[in-house]
């Protein structure tokens, strides 16, 4: 008992600013550019109108969504700042009431009224501990610790590009068949699904089939929509 008592363990970062713009940039990459490109070949045989829509795809969508994550994550570090400024001042101002906020706080946990009070004298003593553990309790968010807008969006555009490229590589490579693209996606997807599950809950072989039954039935559905207009030549 005392050896596991005195075992330690670490966790995982769940909170760094690279881990969902990265895996939501590689999957959407993938499965945006398959669809795209499986829609556009429903519609043409013309390998190199496919292979131009699949760079086009992949050029306008990696900075798309290294654009949408700069602005995105911008805006949440600068609402963060601004709630950080608040609780800033409320300290400066309101020290007593905001000590007693804390102790509150501790004693809604569960820690004894005295006891709590104790704390929060303790913590209160330091500013700038008591800005981070108030802004922890009260919006969690540790003000050391803020998300980059830059890098979500190098995050996004990198891992975008490099989804986005496997179903177009067969193409500039010479290849003039939709099959060959289309197995390279979907080995991709499952792949990059069993990945995901290194960071997760889920077993490695259904993270896999999910992100294969996303990917496949979107490029299916947009085969089938650029097929039918490419039919009645519109």
């Amino acid at each position: 008992m005392s050896e596991r008592a005195e075992s330690h363990h670490q966790h995982r970062d769940v909170t760094g600013g690279w881990l969902r713009p990265s895996v939501f940039g590689a999957m959407d990459g993938l499965v945006s550019n398959f669809a795209l490109i499986a829609g556009v070949a429903g519609g043409t045989g013309d390998t190199k109108v496919i292979a131009l829509a699949g760079v086009a795809g992949l050029a306008a969508g990696a900075f798309s969504m290294a654009g949408g994550e700069y602005v995105s994550v911008a805006s949440q570090r600068e609402l963060a700042l601004a709630e950080i400024a608040v609780e800033r001042r409320e300290l400066e101002h309101n020290p007593d009431a905001e000590r007693q906020e804390l102790a509150d706080d501790f004693v809604r946990k569960g820690v004894e009224p005295a006891l709590a009070a104790e704390v929060a004298r303790q913590i209160s003593a330091n500013p700038d501990r008591a800005l981070q553990v108030h802004a922890r309790n009260e919006f969690g968010v540790d003000p050391r610790d803020l998300p980059s807008p830059r890098l979500a969006a190098v995050s996004s555009f990198l891992s975008f590009g490099v989804g986005a490229a496997l179903p177009l590589v067969p193409y500039l490579m010479g290849v003039t068949e939709l099959t060959v693209s289309a197995v390279v996606s979907c080995v991709a997807l499952f792949g990059a699904g069993a990945l995901v599950s290194t960071v997760t809950a889920r077993s490695w072989w259904y993270s896999g089939l999910r992100q294969l039954v996303v990917g496949v039935v979107a490029a299916g559905l947009t085969f089938a929509l650029g097929h039918l207009i490419g039919g009645t030549g519109l």
